[in-house]
């Protein structure tokens, strides 16, 4: 399936968002990966309007684990 251009630029802003966040913690590369590990586990999803919002969650829950 086809990513929309609006998700690819709520993930890109998710992206950027995270980096700046995690800054201290993690490298952008581990981050990029977060985000990426998160987006791909909703690829199967046929309603795409949360996806972005639950890639943040769930690569924030991944950068918190990653931190302790």
């Amino acid at each position: 399936m086809a990513i929309e251009p609006r998700e690819e630029d709520a993930i890109r802003a998710v992206t950027e968002r995270l980096k700046g966040t995690y800054t201290d913690t993690h490298t952008p590369d581990e981050v990029e990966a977060a985000v990426a590990a998160a987006h791909a586990s909703f690829s199967d999803r046929r309603v795409r309007d949360f996806v972005p919002v639950l890639v943040e969650r769930k690569a924030r829950a991944s950068l918190g684990k990653a931190s302790d």
